[in-house]
């Protein structure tokens, strides 16, 4: 094999040796380097092997013969070329290629095989079938003998894996593929996993970017498309059974960095898609058209943007959809973290996610097709975040790195555009490892200069930076962190052959020359100072021609201007890139440099020193800008433009300032600085004036601001209108025809005067020359062209006018036929326009149709539908037609496009509709005014109305019902600035309608008011009471009694100036203010007020106030007389007597009567004016009722509680308060009337008391029954059965026990059942209670009943001693005794006598006797001791049994008198 067709990967690595040791991994290698063989040769004669492999699979003619390439080596040779997924198959067929003893099986078999099927061809069908067979059996031969060893062998076999050849490292360029490879022996066959800083890869997360590929024991990795996100470590990783291995290598990707701004080269760039490259009709062309566009946008730090356009493409291909690129100041932006794109098919979006000032500038939408490219472009502006600190300076922006060594980079900004108010003092640059949070501040002062290098990184990791600007007030937000940089030595580069020289291949080709022992480097080359501050200088050099082929390295020199002392500035670490940058000079002086290559062999001499390089900043704060010249773009913009300033280096760009004049305050019109020399500043108010004023910036700092420019007023550039659109044919005739066409979306900042039509002939498809239609501009859009040809096509073009000039033609209309209409029915309206859009209604109008049909039209349709809906979905807006040419729309949903359309009638039917309007969105505009009606202070009757920001040259235009105002005399109009109003000067009937106003030269700016007979009624009724006005009362005159019976007399005026008069008149004669009547007027309220103390019968008569302000007078009269005055005069006098009582002790409210819940009757009164000598008696029919306790005055009520209220309780009840301040006393008179009320109330309150019915069983029935807390005679009770009303029997009987009302049903039967209800009556209302007895309950009820009754039975009849019995017999010894009891029970009981729980038997000396059924005798004769002991007698019957004890004392007398001596005697001693 030679060594070009090798993988890149070996060429002359160190491990690689074409002699290899290991026979399995030599056998792979075969296999491998045959397969790219095949591969090459099959890519080189497609054709020719398909032709082969035909002619080779048809000639062979049999079956055997396709059955006999199946043999067992074929089939492990596809195995081990393949790629098996699953794990035994792997380890089955990769377990064959280590028995390399058997190695000359495979191939031996495989040249016989492939001679027996060339000459299979030439041999007849019986030898070929034997030699098949025989062939059949040796490789079942030797399928067998490979297996026996296989498991002789296995267990001996299994070894850990080993990297035979490990992945290198690469450096590469951003956009570039990189592929990493190993080969890895192992027993069973490793499996190789790739991971990425210790991340394992997964080819499905980000398809197409990594490609991992095993075959033949080589495993790779293909990176594609590489970017800077893609340098880390990454790790092979083997693992079988045996154990598991690692592999590192290190991919580091670099950025390229263009030199003099060319950027027409970037290694591993990629020409964008367009349809030039895809398949399809090399003609087709694609009609693009964006609509909805974005416009220009303003953002705030921090803040989210979106910029969308609908892009419309005919025709419309799924499988070729157009590519949609966004730009942003000429660089096509790519998706990252701050950038997300999305096309939906119709609508393409940018969304900045986070915003910065690096995002503003000029963003390009371009819609790229294999017709070309369509593009719109809008500017975003983004302000500062608010700072965290006020006072402190915006954040810097474009944070970049200019170069990028293994131990340094330098990092560079752009100044912000707001410092704060207070100059900037400098920069603090800050650093982060990637992937990591931490920053660290790397300088300790603030830098002035706009680079700054920052050293001390470590090699090999990579770091963002930012940084943060400082003023005297505090520190700003930082900056967009920059893109990562890696800490690396630029002389990688150099490994890097034929970069722009050859056309990239997206493979890296590396090669590592034989070394050259014993060249000492020559000189370096060309030795310059790229860059010198105060604070560092960076040299810069060639390698030197004679440098070996080993690696060389550089050391560098200084020497102080004035000596010759060369001092090696790097003695201990040599750099191997052919750049330094030197820190730690002396600011002012200077220094010479040199620099000596070094390599194995020794050190080279020097290169030629440089010149003196001074130790201080090159480059200058440029100087301000000159000639600033502001100029009129839009209502709303100005474009700026400037002269660049004298012996300006390096800018990076201008900063612009925008004030209104006279106000003193400056803002940023832009906060990225842009380039070039002029600028369109946005955000302006329209009608202001501004004056401008620039700065320029550069790496030293912002120049010093630009002389301010003249002032200059905000509002629209005039320029031509736009083209004229919708053209169509409203009439046609033998050789005339009559176009509408629509007016111009952009007027060109001034009213359309005018339109020129036209025309040409198109014959046989072929269009002519243009011709004009007439040389007058026409005013209305509506034009008869004359002398045109009968049957011939023609195309027309309309160009509006305006005070700028004749814009440019509008599109070719349609063909249009010239011919005679003859339809019946009229022809469409046209000018159909809208005004007075809100976000629910707007007013439609249109003019009548040019031709009308075979009669005249008698009215219109107006019709609707959403936008974006189907044809099938209008309505008509007006049920019956309208004869007008406008209608108001109403019911419109707010944020909802609409369009409409117009059809004209006649008695022929409906004609056709008229072209559709523009889409219009319904919403009312900001600042919508709308017109106001006014009447002033001499009844003068005006429409108002007001525009704002009324741009200049546009004029009110009035109209009523939407036409001209023709007669002038009925109103008058005046305008003065952004005012306007009509003035009626004869309002009347004549005047009824609808008046709109239209502001030209506007969006829509229009209102309108309408006047119909009752809002005319209205106006001038209002137009009277102006003319001849009045005082307006809120109340007429009106008279109130005081507290003291003083009479008041007052009225309310809804107004009344300081100078407003008032008079009183009584009986036609004014009264003043005397000792009898008070007068007061309060002009602020408007109040007036008369008093008199005391109403007397010379008081009778007319009472009027009559009033006087200024030209309004009023009057209001009361009249007093008869009946009237006699009421009010007895209500004074008893308001007088009131006022007297209550001057002492008196009641407030006087004795009424209350129920409480527990059907007492409380007696109370309120008093007031009460002090301890204050005294109070309660009588009752003129006695006192007498009480223990003093009354307690508790809140000013007396109380008297009376229990049990019954009839004893009726009477005159009366409570007398006294002191010597006086007396008052209140009568309540229980009797009549009032007692039954009270007495009703009782019972309503007991009634409400009622407890729930409940059901009882007793020995003779059923019992339902309630409990009340008090009952009362009056209180009527009614019990019903099934709403029947029951009466008492002898079986069903009601009545009261205490508090207990009841039901008793006796014997109850089946008829019982049903629902129970008591019903208690108070006197004016019912209260029920009601129970169910049936079911369950009844049953209980009914079962409970009959066994109390049979309980009560036994309970009679049970055997009893009733009595005779007594508890303890004493008697003397030989004495008789005779005891006898009575005895009950039936059936007769039967009676035995028990001592001591034993039964006695009677006998001469205990005689028993039982008599009658009744008597029961006990005898006993001759008493002895013995019959002593406990006796019971025991009566028993069917019922039960009862027992009677007794007990029998028998005692001595002698034994007594014996024990009495003896006690004598014991006391004695």
């Amino acid at each position: 094999m030679s060594s070009i067709s090798l993988p890149f990967y070996q060429k002359h690595h160190r491990h690689y040796d074409r002699a290899y040791r290991d026979s399995s991994l030599s056998s792979t290698m075969q296999q491998y380097r045959q397969e790219e063989k095949r591969s090459t040769a099959t890519h080189s004669h497609k054709v020719k092997s398909k032709f082969s492999d035909e002619t080779l699979e048809t000639s062979s003619g049999s079956p055997q013969m396709k059955r006999a390439k199946q043999n067992y080596h074929s089939e492990g040779h596809e195995h081990i070329s393949g790629f098996t997924d699953t794990k035994d198959e792997r380890i089955k067929h990769s377990k064959a290629n280590l028995f390399s003893g058997e190695s000359h099986y495979f191939e031996t078999d495989a040249t016989e095989e492939h001679s027996v099927q060339k000459s299979a061809m030439h041999k007849s069908r019986k030898v070929a079938i034997r030699e098949s067979a025989e062939r059949l059996s040796l490789n079942k031969y030797i399928y067998d003998t490979q297996e026996y060893h296989r498991r002789l062998r296995e267990d001996s076999l299994l070894r850990v894996p080993e990297f035979i050849i490990k992945p290198r490292s690469h450096t590469v360029w951003e956009k570039q593929n990189v592929k990493l490879h190993c080969t890895v022996s192992g027993w069973p066959v490793p499996r190789v996993t790739w991971y990425k800083n210790n991340v394992t890869i997964n080819v499905h997360t980000d398809p197409g970017k990594y490609v991992i590929d095993s075959k033949f024991g080589v495993h790779s990795l293909e990176i594609n498309n590489c970017d800077f996100d893609d340098t880390a470590q990454y790790r092979a990783s083997a693992m079988n059974a045996k154990g598991e291995l690692s592999a590192f290598a290190s991919i580091v990707v670099k950025r390229f960095k263009a030199e003099h701004g060319d950027i027409s080269f970037h290694p591993g760039g990629y020409a964008h898609h367009s349809y030039d490259y895809f398949p399809g009709d090399p003609h087709m062309k694609f009609d693009v058209h964006i609509v909805e566009k974005f416009d220009v946008s303003f953002g705030k730090e921090g803040d989210t943007l979106s910029l969308g356009c609908t892009v419309v493409v005919h025709p419309s291909l799924k499988r070729f959809q157009p590519e949609i690129q966004w730009w942003r100041d000429g660089v096509q932006l790519k998706p990252s973290e701050w950038v997300q794109m999305h096309w939906s098919g119709e609508s393409a979006t940018l969304t900045l996610t986070h915003l910065n000032k690096e995002d503003e500038g000029l963003y390009i939408m371009r819609v790229v097709t294999k017709s070309g490219y369509e593009q719109h472009s809008a500017y975003v502006f983004v302000r500062d975040a608010d700072a965290e600190v006020a006072g402190a300076p915006g954040a810097p922006l474009d944070v970049y790195c200019l170069d990028a060594n293994k131990d340094y980079v330098i990092v560079s900004w752009k100044q912000p555009a707001v410092d704060g108010g207070s100059s900037i003092v400098g920069y603090f640059v800050d650093r982060s490892e990637v992937r990591t949070s931490h920053w660290v501040q790397c300088n300790d002062t603030p830098v002035k200069f706009a680079r700054f290098p920052v050293t001390g990184l470590v090699e090999g990791r990579s770091y963002i930076f930012r940084v943060r600007a400082v003023n005297h007030v505090g520190i700003s937000r930082p900056s967009r962190v920059s893109e990562p940089v890696a800490a690396l030595d630029p002389s990688d580069r150099a490994r890097l052959k034929g970069v722009p020289l050859a056309p990239w291949t997206g493979q890296i080709i590396v090669t590592e020359e034989e070394p050259a022992e014993g060249v000492v480097p020559g000189q370096p080359r060309e030795l310059t100072v790229t860059e010198a501050t105060k604070n560092y200088v960076v040299l810069s050099w060639k390698p030197p021609d004679q440098r070996g082929h080993e690696g060389i390295m550089y050391y560098v020199e200084k020497c102080v201007a004035g000596t010759e002392d060369w001092q090696r500035v790097n003695p201990e670490i040599p750099v191997k890139s052919p750049r330094f940058a030197l820190f730690d000079l002396a600011e002012g002086k200077s220094y010479r440099f040199r620099v000596r290559s070094a390599n194995s062999a020794g050190i080279g001499e020097p290169s030629e020193a440089t010149e003196f390089t001074e130790v201080t900043d090159k480059l200058d704060i440029p100087k301000p800008p000159q000639h600033v010249i502001p100029s009129r773009n839009t209502d709303t913009s100005m474009v700026v433009t400037w002269e660049e300033p004298k012996d300006a280096k390096e800018l990076v760009g201008y900063y612009i300032e925008a004030s209104i004049d006279g106000s003193g305050k400056w803002e940023p019109c832009n906060n990225k600085p842009v380039k070039g020399k002029r600028f369109i500043c946005h955000g302006l108010q329209t009608g202001q004036l501004y004056k401008f004023r620039v700065r320029a910036v550069n790496a030293a700092g912002l120049s010093q601001f630009s002389p301010e420019s003249e002032a200059l007023e905000v509002k629209a550039a005039l320029a031509p209108p736009a083209p004229p659109y919708g053209i169509t044919v409203l009439e046609s005739v033998h050789d005339s025809m009559v176009l509408g066409w629509k007016q111009p979306q952009f007027q060109g900042g001034s009213d359309v005067t005018g339109y020129f039509v036209d025309y040409l002939e198109v014959i046989d498809g072929k269009p002519g020359k243009w011709k004009e239609a007439h040389i007058k501009a026409i005013t209305d859009r509506a034009y008869r062209i004359h002398d045109l040809k009968e049957n011939m096509v023609y195309q027309f073009q309309v160009r509006a006018v305006n005070m700028a000039g004749v814009g440019l033609p509008s599109l070719p209309s349609d063909k249009f036929k010239c011919e005679e209409w003859t339809i019946a029915v009229p022809g469409p309206p046209h000018d159909v326009m809208y005004t007075e859009v809100r976000k629910n209604s707007l007013v439609l109008l249109w003019k009548a149709p040019i031709y009308m049909g075979r009669s005249e039209v008698t009215g219109y349709y107006a019709d609707i539908r959403e936008a974006d809906a189907d044809d099938e979905k209008w309505r008509s807006v007006n049920e019956k037609e309208t004869s007008k040419r406008y209608i108001k729309v109403q019911g419109l949903k707010e944020g909802v496009t609409y369009v409409f359309r117009v059809r004209a009638v006649n008695r022929a039917g409906v004609g056709k509709p008229s072209d559709l309007t523009e889409p219009i969105t319904a919403e009312t505009p900001p600042d919508t005014k709308e017109i106001t009606v006014d009447v002033d202070d001499d009844g003068v009757i005006s429409l108002n109305f007001e525009c704002a920001d009324m741009p200049d040259g546009s004029k009110f235009v009035w109209s009523k019902n939407y036409e001209e105002l023709i007669d002038s005399s009925r109103v008058t109009t005046e305008t003065k600035g952004g005012k306007t109003k009509i003035i009626f000067n004869d309002p009347g009937k004549d005047d009824l309608g609808v008046y709109s106003c239209v502001v030209t030269g506007t969006d829509g700016v229009s209102s309108s008011y309408t006047i119909d007979e009752a809002e005319l009624l209205r106006l001038l009724e209002l137009s009277h009471e102006h003319k001849f006005p009045v005082v307006p009362l809120k109340s007429e005159l009106a008279v109130e009694l005081l507290e003291k019976g003083q009479v008041r007399f007052w009225l309310e005026a809804e107004r009344l100036s300081p100078q407003g008069q008032c008079k009183f008149i009584f009986n036609d004669k004014e009264i003043k203010n005397d000792e009898k009547y008070k007068i007061k007027v309060d002009p602020k309220t408007g109040l007036v007020e008369m008093t008199m103390e005391k109403l007397e019968d010379i008081d009778e008569g007319t009472y009027t106030v009559q009033l006087q302000d200024g030209k309004a007078s009023n009057q209001s009269s009361l009249v007093l007389i008869g009946d009237v005055f006699q009421e009010l005069k007895k209500e004074a006098e008893f308001q007088r007597g009131e006022w007297i009582r209550k001057q002492g002790p008196h009641f407030v409210e006087y004795l009424g009567w209350e129920v409480n819940n527990d059907c007492s009757v409380l007696l109370k009164c309120k008093v007031a004016n009460i002090k301890k000598e204050t005294s109070i008696i309660w009588y009752k029919d003129d006695r006192e009722i007498m009480f223990d306790e003093k009354h307690d005055f508790k809140d000013g009520v007396c109380t008297l509680l009376v229990q049990q209220f019954s009839k004893k309780d009726a009477g005159v009840y009366e409570i007398v308060l006294k002191d010597d301040r006086g007396r008052d006393s209140s009568v309540l008179r229980l009797l009549e009337k009032v007692f039954n009320d009270v007495i009703s109330e009782v019972c309503r309150a007991a009634a409400q008391t009622a407890t729930d019915l409940k059901v009882q069983s007793t020995e003779h029935g059923i019992r339902i029954y309630s409990f009340v807390s008090y009952y009362l005679d009056d209180l009527k009770i009614i019990w019903y059965h099934s709403d029947t009303k029951l009466a008492s029997t002898e079986r069903v009987k009601s009545g009261v026990t205490g508090e207990q009302l009841w039901l008793q049903i006796n014997e109850p039967t089946e008829k019982d059942k049903g629902t129970y209800t008591l019903e208690l009556f108070d006197g004016k209302a019912g209260h029920k209670k009601s129970v169910e007895l049936s079911g369950t309950v009844f049953d209980e009820a009914y079962a409970e009943f009959q066994r109390l009754k049979q309980a009560a039975i036994a309970e009679r009849n049970r055997a009893r001693v009733i009595g005779g019995l007594p508890d303890v017999v004493t008697i003397q010894e030989g004495k008789s005794l005779n005891l006898t009891c009575n005895v009950w029970g039936e059936p007769v009981p039967t009676v035995s006598w028990l001592k001591n729980d034993r039964e006695l038997l009677g006998d001469d000396h205990l005689i028993l006797k039982f008599e009658s059924g009744k008597f029961a005798s006990f005898t006993v004769t001759d008493v002895r001791t013995t019959d002593s002991g406990k006796y019971s007698i025991l009566v028993k019957n069917k019922y039960g049994t009862e027992t009677g004890d007794f007990t029998v004392s028998v005692f001595i007398p002698e034994d007594e008198e014996l024990q009495a001596e003896q006690q004598q005697e014991v006391k004695k001693k």
